[in-house]
Order: structure tokens, then C-alpha cells, then sequence
């Protein structure tokens, strides 16, 4: 009766009056006719996938403390009484809202009902029942204790009589947990609701009662950290019918307390009696009307003032934001489309019959090698730019590891004076050199080349390491076949190992070459004559020689001089020592004759002047050697050194020796520097390339084998399927965005605020009240 009688009331005196419900439902028809419903088709789209998309629609949060008036806003807006109530918190998971604008083929105001997303196919055409299952719904999720969920619910609301716009109504922020709810229940709303309206693409909708100072108000301190510059909040100010009398709340509606970028609204709610009274929401919306309309002070404000305007005011902003953020949201559903493509292509196609897996399993292979080979010969396309790789490591282990130090390597450094000259002295044997002895150079110097072994094998074991880090490379793109995976390593672990075996045995035979033949007609071999003149001219300055030699000078004597030479000349050598004192060999020398024998300083002649242990005839004789003191020599100690003085001779065979080994080294260590690579690249690098298909093909590509290699792991099945899911949704989405109309700004310039007038707030409003 009320609503009729308002209804029927003259409109032309009223400045909340309509000019027309034509012009109202052209309005509601043009103002995001064009973007919000397609935002409300990508929600939909999006809620398929839960969490998994990190795509964020534009939406409206609406958020406030407990008791604020959220409900009774989010009602006024759809025109029908639906939300749980209470004197609890009631909200306890969000609920995404959409309010989808119908055109009832009669005109007349026509059918109104909801449809939840969990409840796909079936409407809801009483409201009360809409309640009922949000309250179960509810209940299931976060039970009924009183705690809350993240978990959405998602509700459709359809009706000629609503505007397109969609709200996320939130829990209410409360301060103290009460009954039995979880003591941190303020931390965990106050997380769930930033978690909303932190992401740029979100309209904030702060709800603050009138008769509270708003510049404590929850909702717009949380506003004003998640949106610091109040460019996406908007404020509505609830309850202005019972602010103190002579208060009013125009500058609250003029932003003089709060700025905010997007201004306030001011509605008037339904009181606790209207609700326990069962008052319709119509009638509400006629004593909100009412209201305004006996408060000349609201007057100049009637764009700001009223539930309609909020509707209108909505809709607006997020037409407008949708435009703006709109750019955006294009380029992030291209980029995780590119993303969802590359991933999906990663995890490959399924196989169901045996031809196919066979196909499969041969083009796997033939491409592990491809790979093999092209890390190896530096071709492959997703080669690092920030490391060496592949064979350029190879490069760098026999140029700058290999080679490198083999010639930092000085084959006499752990090679001492004496250790020469003793192995000289040891390799005249019973007699005296003549010349500088052979055998010793020999000795000493297949000991320098068998040091050349052991780095010639690190470095084969350096290679064969970076090839099974490139077989593992190759190996990264078949995770999903663990099997095969595991099997392609066990072959290639093997193939390899046997590579290495014969270049083992090649660098073995290579420097066992060199140790069985010391080739000392090498063109590039310093030689006997050569390594004495320079051995000499290195000896004549006092630096080498110092003071040793002046010793040994003075020490000799003619005489001994002369037995030196006398001694034995038959051992054979490089060059005669003669050469090496400078001198000719015949001077310093005293032949013996073959009748001169030796006589015994105890006795004139004959003999060796020691009795025959076995007796003798002659009596004089043994009475002879009684009647002298016996001679005892000195036995010789179980461990001989030469004498620490050294002489010219033996100086200059140590320095010969010395020249000599490293002019024999340096030419075996360059053929060793040229042939290790040569054998490791034939034997183990370039024989992988060439053989490891054939091998694969012998060992792996067998039928009775294709079940169990080309077996996924389950959880690269589900992201497969979830993958498609994803990509699925993203193209419905992309799809969706291309049904927009070329020209938004248009869509969006045809209502802008302030534009229609209140006619539209006033045709809202009379339309609600039929």
C-alpha cells in the first residue's frame, strides 16, 4: 500500500524524480552493457580453475567491520532480502556476487532467481532458500564454530531490476573473538580481506556506519594501506537516519574528513525492526527516499545520497576500471596462455597404440643423440650465454688444464745433484767412465716421462665427467618417463665407461712408447756435444761453480791427476771425459804394461804378501808374518755415499745430465700435449657421437621393452590434464575479451557521473517499488 501510494506521489516536484522508466531502462541497457557482463563470463570462466590462475578480473570487495551495514547495502542493491543475519559474524566465506541485468520480454518487472556455481542447472526463485543454502554451504566448508574459510561461494543473482556489477562481500572485521571462535580471528579476516583488495585490478567499497567516527573507521584504514592513493576507493557512509539531531552528514559526503578519489555515497539502512518486522526491501528504499527528500541539507548532495546512486555510482567505476585495467589484463592472459603452451608442450602427448609408442620412442632416442652431439660440436640452440659449455669445455680442459700444466711442469725439480750423480757412479759399475755414462740419462729419464701418465689420465677422466654431464642435460626433457630416464642413463653410463677403456689403453701404449725408446737421434734432441759446451760456459761463471771448484783444484795434485787417468777407460757414454776437462784423451794418461805387476809393501817381490790360509812349506815365511801385527780393514758400511767433495768432471756430468733430460722431456712432452687429446677425442668423444644410436637402438628400442619406458609418472599425467584445464580456460578467456566492442570509451563516456541527472536514481528507485 505504501509503495503504490509513493509510487503515485508526483514526480516532478521531487529531486530524486525520474524523468521516464524508458529512459531508466536505456540507461541500465547502455552503462556497462558492453564490458561488465564479459567481465562476469571471465569470473565464471576463471572459477572453473580455483587458485590456480594468477589472473586477477576486476570486481568490487566490499568491506567493513561486524555490524557496519554491509548486508543491508549488498541487499539494497539486489533488491531482495537473501544474506544470513545474526548477531554473529555472518559472513564467513567470501561471496562473489554477480548481479546480471535481465530484460523481461513483457516489460513487465519479471521472474528474479540465483544460481550458485556449486550448484550448476539448478535456480533459485525464493530468496529464502538462496539463504539457506549459503548458510549450508557456509557450514560445510568452515563448519559451526564460528570460524572462517577462504574457500568462495559463488552466487548469480538475475533481474530486471539490478544493475551489472560484481561484489565480493567479505567477513566483517571484528576485534574480539567471541563464543567459540579462534582466538586469532581478527588476524585471519583482516588477511583474507587484504589478500582481495591489495591487487590493483580491485574496487574497495568501504563500508563505515554514520554514527562512528570515520576517521577510525576498519574499512578505511585497511583501504588506505592496500590503496595508499585512494584511487580505486570508494566509501559509503550506512545509517545517516540516526546520527545525533542537528548532526548531518555532508561533510563526511564531501570527503572533508577522509579525501577520497572516488567520493562517498550515503544510504539509510533498514533498522533492526524493519527486519524483524519482515519489511521488504522496497519499502525500505521508499523510507530511504523519504528520508533525503525531508532533509533539504542533502539536497544539493542528491548525486551522492540513496541505494540507486550507489548502483549507478558501481557500475560506473567499474566500467571505467575495467577499461583501465583492461590493457593489462589482455597482455597477462597472452603471457600465461605463451606459458601454459610452452609447459604443456614440455609434458608431450599421450600414446595408445604400439606403432605410436614405437615412433615415439625411436624419435626420443634419435633426438637424445642429436642433443649429445650438438652440445659436443657447440650447435645446440639453447646454449648458455653466461658459462662455457659443451665442447668448449673440452677446449678449455686441454689447452688451458692439460697442456697448461705439463708445461709449468719442470721434469728436475724433485731431482738433486747427488741423486745424478750417484746414478752416474752406479752406472760405471765395477769400473770408471771414460765418458759421460748413457745408462743413467736412460734411468732418469723414462722415470720423468712415466711422471707424463697420470695427468694424461685426469685429464680422459675431466672429459669423460663433462660427457655424463651432458648426457644429463640431454636426459632433462624426459622426466616424465622415469623408466626410460633411468635406463637411458644405465646405457649411456656404460657406453661410456667402454669408451674409456681403450683411450686408457691408447695413453698407456703412448707413454709406454716413449719410455721403451729414448730416441736420441730426435732432430730436435740438444745431443752429447752440444750439452757439454753448454754445460761448461754455464759452469765457467762463479755463480755455479763458486768456490767448490777451487777446492777441488788445489786438493789434486799432479799425482793424483795422473792415477785418475790411469784408471779403467773402458765404460761407454755420450762423450769421452777427456773432452769434458777440455784436454785431448792422451795427455794426463800413464799406460800400465801387461808384465808390470804390483808389488807388496811388506815384502821384496813375489806374491801379495798374505799368507795362504791353507799353510805353506816355508817355515821362514810364517815366522815372518807372527812376528808382525796383524792388518784388519775396515768393513764397509750396509748404506755407501760418494764423498760430499765433487769434482770439475762430476760437476760438469751433472749439468750435462740436466740439459739433457729436459731437451728429451720438453720433446715428449710436446708429442704428449698433441697425441692425449687425439686419443681421448677418437677413442671416447668422437666414437660416443658416432656409435651411441646404435647402441641405443640395440639396447632400448625392443617392443618388449615399450610399456614399461614410455610409463609416465602419475603426477606428470595430472599436470597434463590440469594443464589442459588451464589452457582451456585461458583460450574461452581470450576468446571472451575479443567480444569486446572497439570503442570502450564510448561504452563507458555514455554514463559517466553526474550525467543521467537523479531521473535514473528515481526511475531505479520506482522501479524497485513495483
Amino acid at each position: 500500500m505504501m509503495g503504490s501510494e509513493q509510487a503515485s506521489e508526483p514526480t516532478s516536484s521531487s529531486p530524486m524524480s525520474s524523468s521516464s522508466s524508458a529512459s531508466s531502462d536505456h540507461g541500465k541497457a547502455s552503462l556497462g552493457s558492453a564490458v561488465i557482463p564479459i567481465v562476469n563470463r571471465l569470473q565464471d570462466i576463471f572459477a572453473q580453475l580455483g587458485d590456480v590462475s594468477t589472473i586477477k578480473l576486476p570486481q568490487v570487495a566490499v568491506v567493513g567491520s561486524q555490524s557496519s551495514g554491509k548486508s543491508s547495502v549488498l541487499e539494497a542493491l539486489v533488491g531482495r532480502d537473501f544474506l544470513p543475519r545474526g548477531n554473529d559474524i555472518c559472513t564467513r566465506r567470501p561471496l562473489v556476487l554477480q548481479l546480471v541485468h535481465v530484460t523481461p520480454a513483457d516489460g513487465s518487472r519479471g521472474a528474479e532467481w540465483g544460481e550458485f556455481l556449486h550448484r550448476p542447472g539448478q535456480r533459485f526463485e525464493d530468496f529464502s532458500e538462496i539463504r539457506r543454502e549459503i548458510e549450508i554451504e557456509t557450514e560445510r566448508e568452515s563448519g559451526t564454530n564460528q570460524g572462517i574459510s577462504d574457500k568462495q561461494i559463488r552466487l548469480k543473482i538475475f533481474s530486471p531490476s539490478v544493475l551489472d556489477i560484481t561484489l565480493v562481500d567479505l567477513p566483517g572485521i571484528t576485534k574480539v573473538p567471541v563464543g567459540n571462535q579462534p582466538s586469532d580471528i581478527e588476524l585471519r579476516i583482516r588477511t583474507m580481506i587484504m589478500s582481495y583488495i591489495r591487487h590493483e585490478t580491485c574496487i574497495i567499497l568501504a563500508v563505515s556506519p554514520a554514527n562512528s567516527d570515520l576517521a577510525n573507521s576498519d574499512a578505511l584504514q585497511m583501504a588506505r594501506i592496500a590503496d595508499p592513493s585512494g584511487s580505486r576507493t570508494i566509501g559509503v557512509i550506512t545509517k545517516l537516519d540516526i546520527m545525533d539531531r542537528g548532526t548531518d552528514a555532508c561533510n563526511f559526503l564531501l570527503g572533508k574528513v577522509v579525501p577520497l578519489r572516488l567520493g562517498y555515497i550515503g544510504v539509510v539502512n533498514r533498522s533492526q525492526q524493519d527486519i524483524i518486522e519482515n519489511r521488504s526491501i522496497s519499502e525500505a528504499l521508499a523510507n530511504e527516499e523519504k528520508f533525503f527528500r525531508s532533509r533539504p541539507v542533502y539536497h544539493a548532495l542528491a548525486d551522492r545520497c540513496g541505494i540507486p546512486q550507489l548502483a549507478k555510482r558501481l557500475n560506473q567505476i567499474l566500467v571505467q576500471h575495467i577499461r583501465l585495467v583492461l590493457p593489462e589484463l589482455k597482455n597477462r592472459l597472452n603471457a600465461q596462455m605463451i606459458a601454459v603452451t610452452k609447459e604443456l608442450r614440455s609434458y608431450g602427448e599421450t600414446m595408445e597404440s604400439i606403432e605410436e609408442k614405437r615412433i615415439f620412442l625411436l624419435n626420443v632416442l634419435t633426438k637424445y643423440c642429436e642433443d649429445f652431439s650438438a652440445m659436443i660440436d657447440g650447435k645446440y640452440l639453447d646454449m648458455p650465454t653466461t658459462e662455457l659449455s659443451g665442447g668448449a669445455r673440452f677446449l678449455y680442459i686441454f689447452q688451458s688444464i692439460f697442456v697448461k700444466h705439463l708445461e709449468e711442469i719442470d721434469p728436475c725439480e724433485d731431482l738433486t745433484d747427488d741423486e745424478i750423480r750417484m746414478a752416474i757412479q752406479n752406472a760405471t759399475g765395477t769400473k770408471t767412465a771414460l765418458f759421460v755414462p748413457e745408462v743413467p740419462f736412460e734411468i732418469l729419464v723414462r722415470r720423468r716421462i712415466a711422471r707424463l701418465l697420470d695427468p694424461s689420465l685426469q685429464c680422459l677422466r675431466f672429459i669423460y665427467d663433462e660427457l655424463i654431464k651432458i648426457s644429463h642435460s640431454c636426459a632433462a626433457d624426459l622426466q616424465r618417463f622415469p623408466l626410460l630416464t633411468r635406463r637411458i642413463e644405465d646405457v649411456v653410463g656404460k657406453f661410456l665407461r667402454d669408451g674409456v677403456k681403450p683411450a686408457e689403453r691408447m695413453i698407456a701404449n703412448l707413454i709406454g712408447m716413449e719410455m721403451d725408446y729414448i730416441n736420441t737421434s730426435n732432430p730436435s734432441f740438444i745431443g752429447g756435444s752440444k750439452a757439454v759446451e753448454i754445460a761448461i760456459q754455464q759452469l765457467k761463471t762463479p755463480n755455479l761453480l763458486g768456490q767448490s771448484l777451487a777446492k777441488s783444484k788445489d786438493a789434486l795434485d799432479a799425482d793424483k791427476m795422473t792415477s785418475s787417468g790411469e784408471k779403467g777407460s773402458r765404460g761407454r757414454g755420450f762423450l769421452p771425459k777427456s773432452l769434458a776437462n777440455g784436454a785431448p784423451p792422451e795427455q794426463g794418461s800413464k799406460h800400465i804394461s801387461i808384465n808390470e805387476k804390483p808389488t807388496a809393501s811388506g815384502g821384496p817381490s813375489g806374491g801379495w804378501g798374505i799368507s795362504s790360509l791353507f799353510g805353506s812349506s816355508r817355515n821362514s815365511s810364517r815366522e815372518n808374518l807372527l812376528s808382525q801385527q796383524t792388518i784388519i780393514l775396515k768393513e764397509p758400511p750396509s748404506t755407501l755415499r760418494p764423498s760430499e767433495e765433487r769434482t770439475e768432471n762430476e760437476s760438469i756430468e751433472i749439468a750435462v745430465t740436466r740439459l739433457l733430460l729436459r731437451s728429451y722431456y720438453d720433446i715428449v712432452r710436446k708429442k704428449t700435449q698433441d697425441s692425449v687429446p687425439k686419443a681421448v677425442m677418437h677413442f671416447l668423444v668422437n666414437h660416443s657421437k658416432r656409435n651411441l644410436l646404435s647402441t641405443f637402438i640395440q639396447k632400448l628400442y625392443r617392443e618388449d621393452l615399450l610399456e614399461g619406458l614410455l610409463s609416465e609418472r602419475e603426477e606428470v599425467a595430472a599436470r597434463r590434464r590440469r594443464c589442459r584445464e588451464l589452457f582451456s580456460v585461458l583460450q574461452q578467456a581470450v576468446h571472451t575479451l575479443d567480444a569486446l566492442p572497439v570503442d570502450l570509451e564510448d561504452a563507458s563516456r555514455s554514463s559517466r557521473p553526474g550525467e543521467e541527472g537523479l531521473s535514473d536514481a528515481a526511475s531505479y528507485l520506482h522501479e524497485l517499488k513495483i
